[in-house]
């Protein structure tokens, strides 16, 4: 009865131990989260990320949900390239124009600013045909809000998130 007694407290001690030793589901959702914020913050500071569209709000307020996940923003210090589709008041278009706002050039003033739970990074493009003036609002989760003002369109904001680019898009 002794051995039977004093094996039954060994293995709740047992138990006991291995339990204490486990992380909780909170401690591993905030390490998930440490490591989201940490990637986050690397992509800001390389200023090398793709933002994808998922939803795009006219000057107009009328959300708009964005398919295929086609559309997207490739920052880079060196060069950007821009393919986001446009809803909105054109002020001064071409008849040969697509409609949608795309280009590609070097980003200039760019400027970082950092918050509690969020970046702001701001940056101007010149077109072709225009001058682009881009805000991110980045939080730590990923989830970002692109704002694009131009002078020959109304302003337009894009919902989505932003990743590290491909390394096979390179090759």
């Amino acid at each position: 009865m002794k051995t039977k007694l004093s094996v039954l407290l060994f293995l709740i001690v047992i138990n006991f131990s291995v339990s204490a030793q486990e992380k909780t589901k909170k401690e591993l959702k905030q390490e998930r989260e440490l490591k989201k914020q940490n990637e986050i913050k690397a992509l800001i500071d390389s200023q090398n990320f793709v933002f994808e569209a998922q939803k795009a709000t006219p000057q107009g307020g009328r959300l708009l949900q964005l398919d295929y996940n086609t559309y997207f923003l490739k920052f880079n210090a060196d060069n950007t390239t821009c393919d986001l589709p446009f809803f909105g008041r054109a002020y001064n278009l071409g008849y040969n124009s697509d409609g949608g706002i795309k280009f590609e050039g070097k980003p200039e003033n760019i400027k970082v600013e950092t918050k509690k739970n969020n970046t702001i990074l701001k940056a101007t493009v010149r077109g072709k045909s225009d001058v682009y003036d881009l805000t991110f609002s980045i939080f730590y989760n990923g989830s970002t809000t692109l704002s694009v003002s131009s002078n020959n369109r109304g302003p337009i904001n894009y919902d989505g998130v932003i990743y590290a680019p491909k390394t096979a898009e390179k090759q």
